[in-house]
């Protein structure tokens, strides 16, 4: 039976935005897609350029710490700081936090210089994506055309390894279409208006998930 407080987040994201209403599919499989993939132990890598690359920073931290529900640790961590024998562990237990292991590939400036300088400057996620990546895990892709090089080569690669794909672009046809397994196309194709419509999409599944694995 699907949760009924997630579906109120897609219902609550539609009647703030609802020109939205068109990916709603697309935003419920994403948020499944990311769900599934911590249940079996994997991780969510990120990706974008510019206003993009900012987005998936901001996509990290909302999934490696309570986002607006607090994610107590289990009682069976907090033993394990206590059996360790530290002194002030019920304090750091009462900070610790659950998340959703998320990593933002753009955070890496000297293997991402290295691997522009060395090899090829839209090979910098690709690389990441193929060293890091492993079946059931997930990459969100975010390019506003959907045509940015460096991110549909890391969707090629995740594909290709097993890595499940999300993809954030705007209306128009591209490139990135055929390699996401989860295609949000906001109805847009400026770049800033793309942008303003993906940060209430990824903003709702970061709920939607929350609430499904913490609430």
């Amino acid at each position: 039976m699907p949760n009924l407080k997630c579906i109120a987040h897609l219902d609550e994201m539609i009647l703030r935005y609802p020109d939205l209403e068109e990916v709603r599919d697309s935003v419920a499989k994403a948020a499944h897609m990311i769900t599934a993939s911590y249940r079996s132990n994997g991780k969510v890598m990120v990706c974008g350029n510019g206003g993009s690359a900012a987005d998936s920073e901001h996509i990290v931290g909302e999934l490696m710490k309570g986002f607006v529900l607090r994610r107590e640790i289990t009682p069976h961590d907090a033993n394990r700081l206590k059996d360790f024998g530290i002194s002030d562990w019920e304090e750091i237990s009462k900070c610790l936090q659950q998340g959703i292991p998320a990593i933002a590939l753009t955070g890496h400036p000297a293997l991402s210089s290295a691997v522009l300088n060395d090899n090829d400057p839209f090979m910098t996620y690709a690389q990441q994506v193929y060293v890091l990546g492993r079946p059931g895990d997930v990459l969100i892709g975010l390019s506003t055309s959907g045509n940015s090089r460096n991110v549909v080569n890391a969707l090629k690669v995740a594909k290709a390894f097993g890595v499940q794909t999300i993809g954030f672009t705007g209306s128009r046809p591209a490139k990135m279409d055929e390699f996401c397994d989860a295609l949000i196309k906001v109805p847009a194709t400026e770049t800033f208006k793309v942008q303003e419509y993906h940060l209430p999409v990824y903003h709702t599944i970061c709920l939607m998930v929350e609430e499904e694995l913490f609430g």
